[in-house]
């Protein structure tokens, strides 16, 4: 199941407006051109902020999203147009042969299953072309940031054009093992309105990732660092081989 911060039309529409600062796409941006990569298939895609940037500079673009709702905002944006945008996620695509893959911020972790990672692997490198390259990235389990997400650390108030004030914040409702569950809060200010999304992510240690991409056929390149995260990120570069 999606979350309900993509897959209701209500939360959806707020996820540009809490999230405006989307600097942790730059590296994603450079890699792009530093690969040379003229079509690019964006997996998770959410409201579309990725791949309307890779479109803007002439990239061909493909952004797969399970979430129809985030998917309505991406189309609605400008520029919507010249992305190619599909409803689903990487097990399913039709044919492609682009020459680089991409799941930004959460989206490798949300993937929590261990049998739908790996066909995500797969499917991701079905999509290259030969020699094309996965790029994601994941927190270091080590640094273990869900002791960071407290409700008081992340309560705040955000005025959002057309639904007014928003109040939000986040608690930890679970460790398992390498599984961390979230809940976000939302509170309308306009109506009284609150609404709840709940979240899993995987927190998977690099050894385990290398293994998985060698078994769907990638070699790894590189494991870098988010520039902007320094020392709390693996951001993988994994060729198709």
């Amino acid at each position: 199941m999606t979350d309900d911060a993509f897959a209701h039309p209500r939360l959806a529409a707020l996820y540009d407006p809490l999230d405006p600062d989307r600097s942790d796409l730059d590296a994603y941006l450079g890699m792009a051109e530093e690969f040379g990569a003229r079509r690019v298939l964006d997996i998770g895609c959410g409201t579309g902020v990725f791949a309307l940037m890779l479109a803007d500079r002439g990239k061909e673009v493909v952004g797969v999203e399970p979430a129809r709702a985030s998917l309505d905002v991406a189309r609605a944006k400008p520029g919507g147009e010249r992305v190619r945008w599909i409803c689903g996620d990487a097990t399913g695509l039709p044919p492609l042969r682009v020459d680089l893959a991409t799941m930004t911020a959460n989206v490798a972790q949300a993937i929590v299953d261990p049998g739908a990672w790996r066909a995500t692997l797969r499917g991701a490198h079905e999509a290259l072309r030969p020699g094309g390259r996965l790029v994601f990235e994941t927190r270091v389990p080590a640094r273990r940031a869900w002791e960071e997400w407290t409700r008081e650390e992340s309560r705040s108030v955000t005025e959002v054009p057309g639904a007014g004030a928003v109040e939000t914040w986040v608690d930890v409702t679970g460790v398992a093992g390498p599984l961390v569950t979230f809940r976000w809060t939302y509170r309308f200010a306009a109506d009284g309105r609150v609404l709840t999304s709940d979240s899993t992510l995987r927190f998977r240690e690099r050894d385990e990732i290398e293994a998985d991409l060698a078994a769907a056929d990638y070699v790894v390149e590189e494991v870098r660092e988010a520039p902007d995260r320094p020392g709390r990120e693996y951001v993988f570069v994994a060729r198709r081989a």
